[in-house]
């Protein structure tokens, strides 16, 4: 059984928590650009969510290509990696709602850390797949992006009792590192 059914219902799931981050948004009462400006930390607080999510699409659709088996165990690893994911439209709108107050910053970079931790096991279960394809498993194990980005993400959570510009600072590097898509997955299927 290949992936293409769990891709597809991943992308799905993907689909419906970008659209309840986007219907979070109410219509302003005012009707000149400043009732636009007093959105201004739901909008940002969208457009970071929109990116992650964007980036863990657009990864995991890479990844998906490597499964040579499916099996229970990666099934139960991509329903983790979507359960936090799923998170993300509420603490999204939680951290927009109190104009990025530390408790939901914190929570936003603890649910993303938990996300990329989910993401980290699925990943290494696919590899498992692939223990005699050393071109594939050695490109994957250097993962310095899947193993910075964690440790990112903590410290953003961390930082935010501190100062949440600095917190900020922490989720914008993580969207810098991986907002071009990995390209170790693309060199191993084009090797094959």
């Amino acid at each position: 059984m290949k992936a293409n059914r769990m891709e597809a219902f991943s992308d799905g799931v993907l689909a419906i928590i970008i659209t309840i981050m986007v219907l979070e948004f109410k219509v302003p009462e005012g009707h000149d650009w400043h009732a636009l400006v007093e959105l201004g930390p739901k909008l940002v607080s969208y457009i970071f969510s929109f990116v992650y999510v964007g980036i863990y699409w657009n990864n995991h659709h890479h990844l998906l290509h490597m499964v040579r088996t499916m099996n229970g165990r990666l099934m139960w690893l991509n329903l983790l990696l979507l359960f936090w994911l799923s998170l993300v439209p509420f603490t999204t709108a939680w951290m927009g709602e109190s104009h990025f107050a530390p408790t939901p910053t914190a929570l936003y970079g603890i649910i993303l850390f938990l996300a990329a931790l989910s993401y980290w096991l699925l990943q290494r279960m696919i590899m498992n797949q692939h223990t005699g394809d050393s071109p594939f498993v050695g490109a994957m194990g250097k993962d310095r992006k899947g193993k910075l980005s964690p440790l990112l993400y903590l410290t953003a959570a961390l930082t935010a009792y501190v100062s949440v510009w600095i917190s900020g600072f922490f989720f914008v590097l993580v969207a810098v590192i991986w907002f071009m898509p990995d390209k170790r997955i693309e060199h191993a299927l084009r090797s094959h």
